[in-house]
């Protein structure tokens, strides 16, 4: 997280640009500052940098999948509002105190600020939706711990594949234990995905999302 959001702050806002929204999702609009912003952040996660796209359409597509993933952020923040979900403003201070001591300098920090466009209350706001986002997104897809049935299913059906994660070992006892280790956090990683993705479905389909031509 704090690589992300240090990518956040060394982009340079373009000033000269008129913030003119490039998406509105249930009537709340996203700039387009907010999304050249975003897609820097998302390219950063890819280990891309913006400066090594020259591809015209690369880079239209690459910028639609952030706008997608901006909308999500969106919605999820709308429906943390909903949920009442409540972000003190110690926990936002204490993730922007991280941040700075990153810099380490408070000059430094105040100086990114100002380049991405932001002052201190405007980016401890931004945290605030970022922290509130995260935490009802983490509510709404967890899911229940697999039983002990599910798990040596999920085994026999992914044996060959989980087999070869294992390291080798004499013990016979100790292999099939490994592998249904490793069968575990499989299917909970399926599982969160799969209801992430659901999440994710349910919202948009409850919502209206309107893109600028």
């Amino acid at each position: 997280m704090r690589t992300l959001l240090l990518c956040l702050l060394l982009v340079v806002a373009k000033a000269g640009w008129a913030d003119v929204p490039v998406a509105r999702v249930n009537g709340v609009d996203i700039g387009v500052l907010r999304l050249e912003r975003y897609l820097s952040e998302y390219l950063d996660a890819q280990g891309r940098a913006l400066s090594s796209i020259r591809n015209p359409t690369l880079y239209k597509r690459l910028r639609d999948q952030a706008l997608d993933e901006l909308i999500d952020k969106e919605l999820l923040w709308q429906e943390a509002q909903r949920r009442g979900i409540v972000v003190t403003d110690e926990q936002v201070s204490a993730q922007v105190g991280e941040l700075e001591a990153a810099f380490g300098s408070p000059a430094l920090f105040e100086q990114r600020l100002a380049d991405a466009g932001f002052d201190r209350a405007g980016y401890a706001q931004y945290m605030h939706h970022e922290l509130a986002a995260q935490q009802v997104y983490a509510q709404l897809s967890a899911v229940d711990e697999p039983t002990q049935a599910e798990v040596e299913a999920f085994y026999q059906a992914n044996r060959q594949r989980l087999q070869g994660a294992q390291n080798q070992s004499d013990n016979a006892q100790v292999i099939p234990e490994r592998g249904l280790a490793l069968a575990r956090g499989a299917l909970v990683a399926q599982l969160q995905a799969q209801q992430r993705q659901a999440v994710r479905q349910r919202l948009r389909e409850s919502a209206t999302v309107e893109m600028a031509d």
